[in-house]
């Protein structure tokens, strides 16, 4: 019995601009709030389950940064937005993850939608947008859900010495932003070694559908990332040359470096998907090779049985006038004859290297 594929029903939601409705997968029971107040001298770190709490950290000449984990409840996220005074669009694309990487300017902030990749366990990759909202003076950072490639940067922050305290919110924006490429950096690293290992495999291979999943596998994964890392060179590009007063010059040549980085990951993007092809390529060209093999070997047995198989037909034609059926030795003579035709071929097509 043959299973129909369910058609997929695709909804289209017609809200007016700037309506918050969450479209993600990752569903959280509550909005987890993390916010880090600090500048050169000082340094304060609170877990909320409430916005609020970040409210009275605002204007005090500190740089405080909001990481809010959890999109579902957009009453607690239209409650910082009215805080920070966010633009209705900015708030409908921040519970909207579907989006691909951008950078919107607007005239007290800078707003940027990227993904963040990264190994949670061992071959357990995590697909994540985050939402990231660059003030003066403060830095809003939004995801679905708990774990981020952030923990070596939340450490940099709380340890008194470093370029990190005494910078400005630009300077952490820019953190933020190499934290991810960094770990894009890792990932196409690791996809590497994933290529060179099937590489290795692909001659040993003892079942075709496996290694055949897995080169598609991994085809899929490589161009995800390659939706993700694509677009965010003119994300990083388009930051580089914002002319908002509150990105200094000097961040400019982190960025700089910063947009290096990204090159190179789109670069050696396209060479591990070059690569898999070329895999596949391979791997299909050893499939055809060793079907050739075997349809060698089975029309060298057929071209030897077809003389044998002749004389055979001939002598086994029910004819009342043929001489050699009376024969003695004639029997034994055919079959000597069948014999020395069947070395004498085997001998040429060894001599031939057909065998």
């Amino acid at each position: 019995m043959k299973l129909k594929k369910r058609k997929k029903v695709y909804k289209v939601r017609n809200l007016p601009p700037g309506t918050m409705s969450y479209r993600g997968t990752k569903q959280s029971d509550d909005t987890h709030v993390e916010i880090i107040n600090f500048d050169k001298d000082s340094y304060k770190k609170i877990e909320s389950k409430r916005v609020e709490d970040a409210f009275n950290l605002k204007g005090n000449g500190n740089i405080t940064w909001v990481n809010v984990n959890g999109l579902n409840d957009v009453k607690e996220i239209e409650k910082l937005g009215l805080h920070y005074n966010l633009h209705p669009l900015t708030l409908e694309d921040i519970v909207n993850t579907n989006h691909r990487p951008k950078l919107d300017e607007y005239d007290n902030y800078i707003f940027i939608v990227l993904k963040m990749i990264f190994f949670k366990e061992e071959d357990d990759l995590k697909y994540e947008q985050i939402s990231l909202i660059v003030g003066e003076d403060f830095v809003l950072t939004f995801q679905e859900a708990d774990g981020d490639v952030f923990n070596e940067l939340r450490e940099r922050i709380s340890t008194p010495k470093g370029r990190i305290r005494g910078a400005g919110s630009d300077y952490l924006m820019y953190s933020i932003l190499d934290a991810i490429v960094d770990n894009y950096i890792t990932v196409i690293e690791a996809f590497g070694d994933k290529i060179e290992d099937l590489e290795d495999d692909v001659f040993v291979s003892s079942s075709d559908n496996e290694m055949i999943n897995s080169i598609q596998l991994l085809k899929r994964e490589v161009l995800k990332i390659r939706r993700s890392a694509s677009p965010l060179r003119e994300v990083i590009s388009k930051l580089n040359k914002t002319e908002s007063t509150f990105v200094e010059e000097k961040t400019h040549d982190y960025l700089r470096d910063l947009y290096d980085h990204i090159i190179n990951v789109n670069e050696n993007i396209e060479i591990y998907r070059e690569m898999i092809w070329s895999l596949m390529d391979m791997y299909m060209s050893i499939i055809s090779n060793k079907m050739n093999e075997v349809m060698k070997v089975l029309t060298i047995i057929a071209t030897i049985f077809i003389p044998l198989t002749f004389i055979a037909g001939i002598y086994g034609m029910n004819f009342t006038n043929m001489p050699e059926l009376q024969a003695k030795n004639g029997y034994f003579i055919l079959l000597g004859v069948m014999v020395v035709l069947f070395i004498l071929m085997l001998f040429y097509f060894r001599r031939k290297k057909w065998l």
